[in-house]
């Protein structure tokens, strides 16, 4: 929990941070991802504002693009940077980027098992019923699976904007390592999350019996 507080506070600080950092080029967050998304020669998707604060994410089954009014009107390296990660998921989606493709699949049982298998094990801990906890773990490890397949699919969205944003001259050499720190950060997020959830995991395992002396 600590873990993923702090790299919650991470992400905001260093997004607030870069978005006093003006892109000297001038383009906003949501016409930073529409060039980018053509540039790829990728059709059909769209780019709209949604409500909240980083709330910005790529929406493979509508086929739409939704950037935070702070990304999606800001001219700030912060407000690039996420914007281009997220066309970086459109591209991956456009490409049929595996890890993605995989990541969809899985997200259906990943969600469900994350509130079931956490129930079901906490249920078979406090009646020491083997076989809910057993239970719970297979629903849960469906979750854990899920967390570590996001790793790659955002690390790869990150470098895809980097590298994006430079080629087509976005924003100038002096400004990557500010959009990069904003990117970096971000990615902190997922892996708090993965992290939290294979403890989480490993702790189900070891009450269970699998990895010592449940009474341990």
């Amino acid at each position: 929990m600590l873990l993923s507080l702090w790299a919650s506070a991470r992400v905001k600080s260093t997004f607030q941070r870069y978005s006093r950092v003006a892109s000297r080029r001038g383009y906003t967050g949501a016409e930073a991802a529409r060039e980018l998304i053509r540039r790829r020669g990728v059709s059909g998707v769209r780019v709209e504002m949604t409500q909240g604060f980083l709330s910005d994410h790529y929406d493979p089954r509508a086929r739409v693009l939704r950037l935070s009014p702070d990304v999606y009107q800001g001219r700030s390296l912060a407000a690039l940077g996420v914007a281009a990660h997220e066309a970086g998921h459109a591209i991956q989606h456009a490409t049929s980027y595996g890890p993605l493709k995989f990541r969809s699949m899985v997200v259906k049982p990943a969600m469900i098992g994350s509130n079931l298998g956490t129930v079901l094990a906490g249920i078979g801990l406090f009646m020491q019923s083997t076989g809910l906890l057993w239970a719970g773990i297979v629903f849960f490890a469906a979750f854990v699976l899920f967390t570590l397949v996001t790793l790659p699919v955002e690390f790869d969205a990150s470098k895809r904007a980097v590298v994006a944003l430079q080629e087509t001259g976005m924003i100038y050499a002096d400004e990557v390592d500010g959009t990069a720190a904003v990117l970096k950060a971000a990615a902190l997020t997922y892996v708090a999350a993965a992290v939290s959830a294979l403890l989480q995991l490993l702790y189900f395992l070891l009450r269970a019996g699998v990895l010592g002396d449940r009474r341990d």
